[in-house]
């Protein structure tokens, strides 16, 4: 669409050879396969966009049968909380990476969300301002895709 913007990757820079915990961001083509918003501090950004809840996990447990997925709690293997009490998970964009046949170790939960603060490095995901991750959201269909070049 003509547009450009800032954004942040991982702190382990960009890598065509992504593993569990390198903090580095994947090299490729990643479609945009769902959307995740927090209800209570946003209105529906689009209308395919699913509310995150209380309980709302993502498993990064490499042993798990559900590596890769979003969970719910009670949930004993590792995982990440969707419902945070910062605002990085307000809106959440989730790739195909690694997913929905997720290889052990090939890396989890590489979403695209807001930044910390302008360019602070992530954990291998992709972050936006919040206004113009917003933007880009309300733009996207589902399958659009996330392209990172090496």
């Amino acid at each position: 669409m003509g547009q450009s913007f800032p954004c942040a990757i991982g702190k382990g820079g960009i890598t065509g050879h992504k593993r569990e915990g390198d903090g580095a961001t994947p090299i490729g083509c990643h479609k945009i396969v769902g959307a995740l918003w927090r209800p209570d501090r946003l209105s529906q950004p689009m209308p395919w966009a699913e509310p995150i809840l209380p309980g709302d996990l993502w498993s990064d447990d490499m042993a798990a049968p559900d590596y890769n997925h979003m969970v719910r709690a009670p949930y004993a293997p590792s995982h990440e909380a969707l419902r945070r009490a910062d605002p990085l998970y307000d809106l959440v964009l989730i790739t195909d990476w690694n997913w929905p046949e997720a290889v052990a170790g090939a890396g989890s939960a590489i979403f695209i969300h807001r930044w910390r603060k302008p360019r602070h490095p992530t954990e291998g995901c992709v972050a936006f301002d919040p206004r113009d991750l917003l933007w880009i959201a309300t733009q996207l269909a589902p399958d659009s895709q996330l392209i990172i070049r090496g």
